[in-house]
């Protein structure tokens, strides 16, 4: 067997319609709709976040504190735009050397963080 890539990642709610419009309204992400359960598709351009109300699928609602890192361009220019938008992040930009890591939440509670790598691979 070779894994050959990540196809989606789960990110449980407890609000569906305040993910919508976190997810699609304020980070931009293209959406798509489930309809039948409170639940869709954010597509980030490499990785498929499925977020889904975690009581819909038989889940107690716990956020994750594992973060998922959404790569950005320019990571102060992109956190800049989310506070304009009224997205608090948790402390300040941090540069480790090989890259700056910028995290927040979404309205549920789960990490996430703007990341954008300047170093290259070793």
């Amino acid at each position: 067997m070779k894994v050959s890539g990540v196809d989606f990642a789960v990110v449980f709610v407890d609000d569906y319609p305040a993910a919508v419009e976190f997810y699609r309204d304020v980070l931009g992400l293209e959406h798509l709709d489930y309809g039948k359960i409170p639940g869709g598709e954010f597509e980030t351009g490499s990785l498929t976040l499925q977020v889904v109300e975690a009581s819909a699928v038989g889940r107690e609602f716990e956020a994750s504190g594992h973060p998922i890192a959404l790569h950005v361009d320019d990571v102060e220019a992109a956190r800049s735009e989310l506070e304009a938008k009224g997205v608090e992040f948790l402390g300040e930009t941090l540069d480790t050397g090989v890259c700056h890591m910028a995290p927040f939440a979404d309205p549920a509670g789960n990490a996430l963080l703007l990341h954008k790598r300047y170093a290259p691979r070793n």
